[in-house]
């Protein structure tokens, strides 16, 4: 299976580019399944219904969320009954919508597709680690699904290193979310799980995070609130993940980093 994740979209600027880059990049390096997550993509600050349409309309397969999952509280009665549209597993019972979705491709194919969320330095929700041990224990890489990926949204690279280690061979890949910089730490872990720290940001990078410069800067100087922070809107990278899986075990074969357009240095995938 080869499988496309493209990380956080900040406002607009990343909407439109990640929504270009899907409708290329889909054909392209010949997709079966795409993932985003959008958590980011209203302003900065959660993500509205009519933007997760169009985000499927482009091509999304999955939408993932995070922190920002109920910024724009439209959301909480659209998600129960967008299947493909995911928050955290590990929020709290009774949350609005799942932390899951397992998509059926064309030829038949599934994919399981996981959305955690991390606690160092996060909030303090239940246990990742445990929810998702208990999900997994559902189906079996390989046979029930053929893929399963997870995107796992924290702050602390330890702690999505850790993650990734833990399961291993139970998963095919596992990217992290949340830092907006992409990292360079793209690997199959020794069982065969693909793994990247972050996926980085569809967003523009001459910015804080995404965020104007002068706005997210004024912050540290002054340790005051200031104006609210707003999306830099000048040309967008989008940066991602690719993985190509075996349909047999479920495992990885091979991962590439993605990035395109904007600031900078551009990798697109070759196989």
């Amino acid at each position: 299976m080869r499988i496309l994740f493209l990380g956080d979209l900040v406002g607009r600027t990343g909407r439109d580019a990640a929504a270009a880059a899907l409708a290329r990049l889909k054909p392209e390096l010949r997709i079966d399944l795409a993932i985003v997550n959008a958590e980011n993509a209203s302003h900065g600050f959660g993500l509205a219904p009519d933007m997760a349409r169009t985000l499927f309309d482009a091509g999304a397969d999955v939408i993932t969320l995070g922190n920002h999952a109920w910024d724009r509280k439209e959301l909480i009665g659209f998600i129960g009954d967008t299947p493909r549209l995911i928050r955290p597993l590990n929020f709290p019972p009774g949350t609005p919508g799942s932390g899951s979705s397992i998509v059926t491709l064309q030829d038949g194919r599934k994919a399981l597709v996981l959305n955690a969320m991390g606690r160092l330095f996060m909030d303090p929700l239940d246990c990742p680690f445990r929810l998702t041990a208990i999900e997994l224990a559902k189906h079996k890489l390989g046979s029930s699904v053929n893929a399963i990926i997870i995107d796992f949204h924290a702050e602390a690279t330890s702690e999505k290193m850790a993650f990734a280690h833990s399961f291993d061979g139970q998963v095919s890949l596992v990217v992290g979310t949340h830092t907006h910089c992409p990292s360079a730490d793209h690997q199959i872990l020794p069982n065969g799980t693909a793994f990247q720290s972050d996926a980085g940001m569809c967003g523009d990078y001459d910015s804080v995070i995404g965020m104007t410069k002068e706005n997210a800067a004024a912050r540290f100087w002054r340790k005051m609130p200031g104006d609210r922070l707003a999306p830099a809107e000048g040309p967008a990278t989008v940066c991602g993940t690719m993985v190509i899986t075996d349909d047999q075990t479920g495992l990885a074969t091979h991962i590439e980093p993605l990035r395109l357009g904007g600031r900078l240095s551009q990798t697109i995938p070759s196989v």
